[in-house]
């Protein structure tokens, strides 16, 4: 059966986007040709999705059966610090290929701006034979996912969408309007781009920002998370962010030192990016700097320290692992010749450097046998005040723990 909507890349960002659909009542069907990766849904969420009428699919042809058609994949820094945008050139010819007149083509996918109009466009017109603006509606909205949050959801976030004509902008907002309260059109294909430039770009400064701050109040003496609690009582012109050991996620801060060249602004780079970037690249270096300090105030070397591990993922209470900072931590602390052990409830098996890391069945036994244990990331389940009762020490790099109960980053 033919359906409404396609969303091409079921990944962190397409399984929410189906899920909504199907919640409103549209026939979604999802295509994916890549590897599988780590569901944002819950298994039961799937099959609720699927009781009413979500389809999985690995058969192109279907994507040419469909009003609408949502980009969806994945996109990271690669090593040169540029976006990688080899997936979404793929789901642009695989849907070129069976592209009909009329359809509306969205991207979601992270990108910077001219992605749509310069790279995504001529794939699909090459391909199809069609001409964007014309033939078939070109779109652009920015994703404004937050994995977890109950209280913002696709359904209560505004979404902006921005298209390569007048035209193209109200397809996509017709295709929108049926999946949440408001939608904001932006006037064209390269402002709703730079939409998600400018907030993804703003969460990184600004934890950069409170990681300095971090490094700063140790020096002093001051209880930064103190402070930050006093500061966001402020009812204007503050909005509290909070340090950490990494910042982690899917959205990537794009610095236009390493934009395409098309796409770059000759003698204006954006200086506070590539700095915060520097400084949020530091954080877990510098929480390895109070490893060491910690144990060698207690006697102890890192050469041989049992170090715990909890908390391996990137945000709390999701078993998501995009860019958490606990591999590039626990690598640095085997070059120290520490012997390091994790626990989290959300992930039953953890590799760095494709090794296994042991797995601490017994929470509270194997922070009282730690020689240090570190929170690196806070799940609900952790109860902060027991485990800085047992462990013999307690790094807490998010604020958790109470004042004076742990060693606070």
């Amino acid at each position: 059966m033919p359906a409404d909507l396609a969303v091409i890349g079921l990944g962190h960002l397409g399984l929410p986007l189906a899920q909504a659909a199907v919640a409103a009542g549209i026939e979604t069907v999802g295509y994916d040709s890549g590897p599988a990766t780590d569901s944002p849904l819950t298994a039961a969420e799937i099959r609720r999705m699927s009781a009413a009428g979500f389809r999985v699919t690995t058969n192109p042809a279907e994507l040419g059966r469909v009003r609408t058609a949502v980009i969806c994949a994945p996109t990271q820094l690669g090593p040169d610090r540029a976006l990688d945008l080899g997936a979404v050139g793929t789901a642009g010819r695989t849907l070129a290929a069976r592209l009909r007149p009329h359809t509306t083509v969205i991207l979601e996918s992270a990108a910077h701006p001219g992605v749509t109009e310069d790279y995504l466009r001529p794939i699909l017109e090459e391909g199809s034979g069609l001409r964007a603006g014309r033939d078939f509606h070109l779109a652009y909205s920015p994703s404004r996912l937050d994995p977890g949050n109950r209280t913002h959801t696709i359904a209560n976030t505004p979404k902006v969408i921005g298209g390569l004509t007048p035209a193209c902008t109200e397809s996509a907002h017709a295709f929108y309007a049926r999946l949440t309260e408001k939608v904001v059109r932006a006037r064209g294909l390269r402002e709703a781009e730079t939409v998600q430039l400018l907030e993804t770009n703003y969460r990184h400064v600004n934890i950069a920002l409170m990681n300095e701050m971090a490094v700063l109040c140790h020096d002093l003496g001051v209880d930064l998370w103190d402070v930050i609690r006093c500061a966001e009582t402020k009812p204007y012109g503050f909005q509290a962010f909070r340090p950490g050991p990494g910042v982690g996620g899917h959205g990537v801060p794009l610095d236009p030192n390493y934009l395409p060249h098309t796409t770059r602004t000759p003698g204006h780079p954006l200086r506070m990016v590539g700095l915060a970037q520097e400084i949020n690249d530091r954080m877990p270096q510098y929480v390895i700097q109070r490893c060491a300090t910690l144990l060698n105030e207690h006697g102890k070397s890192a050469r041989g320290a049992r170090v715990l591990l909890l908390g391996v993922t990137y945000k709390p209470d999701l078993p998501d692992q995009e860019g958490s900072p606990a591999p590039e931590i626990a690598s640095r602390l085997l070059d120290l010749g520490a012997l390091i052990s994790y626990h989290d409830p959300y992930i039953p098996g953890w590799r760095v450097r494709d090794r296994p890391v042991p797995r601490a069945d017994s929470l509270y036994e194997a922070a009282a046998n730690a020689d240090l244990t570190i929170l690196l990331q806070h799940h609900r389940t952790y109860d902060m005040q027991g485990l800085a009762v047992k462990a013999q020490l307690l790094l807490d790099t998010r604020g958790a723990s109470p004042a004076g109960a742990a060693h606070r980053l």
